[in-house]
């Protein structure tokens, strides 16, 4: 089902444009303004001048120039590319999270052969898509998930790329295509991106691909911070009803609400997830935050009526609600780490 390629990929030769520590950055979306400004500050050679410029025609004249200038270098042949990302997780837990770079034949979703999990809007894919075509390249990688053992063996030695902790390195393409032929891939990250591609009509994305088996791959809870919540009144204290949260069984949603003076456990179906709960019971505007602290202050503050703490969502309920063709809220996984962009763009004409 897959169509999995080895890539000849593009990077940067750190020869001419420096240590690749001054070139990288996060994917776009989790940028904001005051860290695009520091990014741009590092190097004028910035992956963030391709992925947030200030105008699309500035980001494909910077690209011409940096591969006229030797800035960016083309492999010769293709090849499939080892990840590992080494990471310490909200939970202050270190980790090592592998996976496969790689492209993707780019399929509309009705081939369920890629699936996606949350919803998107129309405002970032439209400019998205303005950047991809000035470009004619994917600038960074989007994130999917697979079932089943990874076709390849992570290779030993010193990687060819390394940045951040993320680390680089070629594998042979012995099998790899062959193994992903049945496949059903999941988006992890980069729906946004994704459509932008079947919308452009191009027929390679580029993907890092993690299987689910991956002891790294790990899912944290977003939790809302809403101006309005409905809900249970406070009953008890924020520990007590987290305590309660924990305990309940994780085929049920359930959630704990925080209002100035206390909190309260609200229970959901069975079936359903937390945040499809805090969806019904939060009608007014709703911002993220990975931090229960940070969710509690705004409330505290007086930003908002109400935060909503919620359990992460499991990998094997985000596949459930994606092989049934449902879409689930903004938000509802955050994998973490981000994959870092600027170690490998994918030309269209691949």
């Amino acid at each position: 089902m897959a169509v999995v390629k080895p890539i000849r990929g593009v990077r940067y030769d750190t020869s001419v444009a420096g240590p690749l520590e001054l070139l990288v950055a996060p994917p776009y979306d989790v940028i904001d303004e005051g860290q695009r400004e520091e990014l741009r500050a590092r190097s004028p050679l910035n992956v963030v001048h391709l992925t947030l410029p200030d105008d699309e025609s500035d980001a494909a004249r910077l690209w011409r120039e940096w591969l006229s200038d030797g800035v960016l270098v083309r492999d010769e042949k293709p090849t499939f590319w080892a990840l590992e990302q080494r990471y310490v997780g909200p939970d202050g837990i270190d980790r090592t999270r592998r996976g496969l770079v790689a492209g993707l034949k780019v399929e509309p979703y009705e081939n369920r052969v890629v699936l996606p999990h949350e919803r998107t809007h129309a405002e970032p894919k439209e400019g998205r898509k303005r950047l991809l075509e000035a470009l004619g390249a994917h600038p960074e990688p989007i994130f999917l998930l697979y079932d089943g053992a990874p076709p390849y063996e992570h290779p030993a030695g010193e990687p060819e790329l390394e940045a951040e902790g993320t680390r680089l390195w070629r594998i042979p393409p012995d099998g790899i295509a062959e193994a992903f032929a049945d496949k059903q891939l999941l988006i992890a990250d980069g729906h946004h991106r994704y459509e932008t591609a079947v919308a452009s009509g191009v027929e390679d994305i580029l993907v890092v691909l993690v299987s689910t088996d991956d002891p790294g791959l790990m899912i944290f809870p977003t939790h809302r911070i809403s101006e309005r919540a409905n809900g249970t009144s406070p009953t008890q204290g924020l520990e007590d009803a987290l305590a309660q949260l924990d305990a309940q069984p994780p085929e049920r949603a359930a959630a704990v609400v925080y209002r100035k003076g206390g909190a309260a456990l609200v229970e959901g179906e069975e079936g359903a997830l937390d945040v499809q709960l805090v969806e019904s019971l939060a009608p007014g505007p709703v911002r993220y935050t990975p931090s229960v602290d940070e969710a509690v202050a705004a409330v505290e503050r007086g930003d908002a009526e109400g935060a909503f703490i919620v359990r992460p969502t499991r990998i094997e309920d985000v596949f459930r609600f994606a092989q049934a063709g449902e879409t689930l809220p903004q938000k509802t996984t955050y994998f973490y780490p981000k994959l870092l962009s600027g170690l490998l763009f994918l030309p269209l004409d691949s």
